[in-house]
């Protein structure tokens, strides 16, 4: 995630909309990303295991350090 603190959250959050697919993604994206929510109150958040929630991050964190 160190690559990202250079972005502003606007440009954050606009980079997020524009190459997350998925709404549900792209919340969970921006609630870990932005306001630096942990894995297990987002599982919680988003009625999704640990594991599944930290399989979306890490897919969508590949995607998202292309871009930066």
């Amino acid at each position: 995630m160190n690559r990202f603190t250079t972005l502003s959250n606007t440009e954050l959050s606009q980079l997020i909309d524009e190459w997350v697919r998925g709404e549900r993604d792209r919340a969970i994206m921006k609630r870990r990303l932005i306001d630096g929510i942990c894995f297990e109150p987002l599982a919680e958040e988003f009625e999704l295991s640990v594991t599944h929630t930290w399989k979306i991050v890490e897919k969508n964190l590949k995607i998202l350090n292309t871009k930066v």
